[in-house]
């Protein structure tokens, strides 16, 4: 998938489905850094895309790809200055329309018909598959996510309060990282301890009960992923 260019300045440009994002901490390895947004910005709606490039003029950079507007100018609003691997995230509406977007709304082949004929022939054998996979397979998919979500029929263990939290029906992709970035936006966070030898729970510990269950209240079945809906108790004492 491409962008047609960076983001600019808000004022300059309308909303759209496409959120560009800079400052981003340049040590993180780019499937790590996709996987990572990912996870972070599925909250707001449905991401169809991230791309992370690591090239020297795009490294700190992202751009995130949203079904729609409103889930996108929600991103764009919550997740401002986020502290994202220690750094704060600096999010605009991206300047042009990404290709994924394109192909959707079905403005692409006009697009491609623009570009010279010998970069036209080398990308279409590529790009023809895409459209069919998004136009007519995923909304069935959909369908099937919100219905048989992993999690959607768990309820938390009832425990007497405690600093430490128990979460489960992590995402097998989950690390000790990405959860560190979704409890840090709240006081308290000490540190998150993934289970040895058992996927899909982890531990996460606060300065106190109180801290905790503000975590608790606030991220109870976040959608780490569209299909996993992310479930927290109070550890067992």
């Amino acid at each position: 998938m491409a962008t047609n260019g960076e983001g600019a300045d808000m004022g300059e440009i309308s909303p759209n489905q496409t959120i560009y994002i800079n400052n981003l901490n340049e040590r993180i390895k780019k499937e790590e850094l996709r996987k990572s947004l990912y996870a972070m910005f599925s909250q707001f709606g449905t991401v169809l895309d991230v791309v992370a490039l690591k090239t020297l003029k795009m490294r700190g950079q992202a751009f995130v790809v949203f079904k729609d507007i409103p889930s996108a100018t929600r991103a764009l609003r919550s997740m401002q200055n986020f502290p994202f691997y220690d750094k704060p995230m600096r999010i605009q509406f991206a300047r042009g329309k990404s290709d994924i977007v394109a192909k959707i709304d079905g403005s692409y082949a006009e697009k491609v018909k623009r570009k010279p004929n010998e970069k036209r022939k080398a990308e279409e054998p590529v790009e023809a598959k895409k459209p069919k996979r998004q136009e007519v397979k995923k909304p069935e998919k959909k369908k099937e996510e919100a219905k048989f979500a992993p999690g959607a029929h768990l309820q938390p263990k009832q425990q007497p309060p405690n600093k430490i939290l128990f979460v489960e029906n992590l995402p097998e992709q989950t690390t000790d990282l990405m959860l560190s970035m979704l409890f840090q936006q709240f006081p308290g966070f000490k540190e998150v301890r993934m289970v040895t030898g058992k996927q899909g729970i982890a531990f996460v510990e606060f300065e106190n009960e109180v801290e905790a269950g503000v975590a608790m209240n606030g991220l109870q079945h976040f959608k780490i992923t569209p299909t996993h809906l992310m479930v927290i108790s109070y550890a067992k004492k």
